[in-house]
């Protein structure tokens, strides 16, 4: 099985992870491609590609995981053309492992397997309130891999994520 897990990973959190550990291991290769590649420094996307890499590298090596590529899939706004813009740059796959309902219907509406991915540790293990939560001074650290808030803290990510919210 040659999966490809699509996420924005902003930040990369536990969610997230559990679907690596589910995966990963039953996998001949597992894919990770970065949604939104090419956007950066804004409230909803405050990292930039080669800072959520770092992020899921740092997570995956703690976990003893490294049968992964990940790879940088910028926008396109363009749906019909998007999952050949997927395809275009990430390596063969045969399941697509995705939440998000607009990458469900366009990988199902061109013959692939998906599998939808349950919201794992519930509604405040998601990227938005992992924010949300950084901005207000809230507990975040335990919804992330450690090595996770270690690269956020090292690249003072939760100022540039107050800083963001303010603008």
């Amino acid at each position: 099985m040659k999966p490809l897990f699509i996420g924005r990973f902003q930040p990369f959190h536990n969610a997230h992870l559990e679907i690596v550990r589910r995966f990963a291991p039953i996998s001949e290769r597992f894919i990770i491609g970065i949604g939104s590649s090419q956007l950066h420094h804004a409230k909803d996307n405050p990292f930039t590609f080669e800072e959520r890499k770092r992020m899921i590298k740092a997570s995956l090596d703690d976990e003893g995981i490294d049968n992964y590529e990940i790879y940088a899939i910028p926008d396109i706004n363009n749906y019909p053309k998007w999952v050949a813009h997927v395809e275009s740059i990430v390596p063969e796959f045969d399941l697509v492992l995705a939440r998000n309902p607009t990458t469900i219907k366009l990988f199902e509406e061109k013959g692939y397997r998906v599998k939808t991915l349950p919201l794992f540790y519930g509604e405040e293990c998601k990227g938005s309130e992992i924010r949300r939560k950084i901005v207000h001074d809230e507990d975040w650290q335990r919804l992330v891999p450690k090595s996770v808030a270690k690269v956020i803290r090292e690249m003072d990510g939760i100022e540039r994520i107050k800083r963001l919210y303010k603008e």
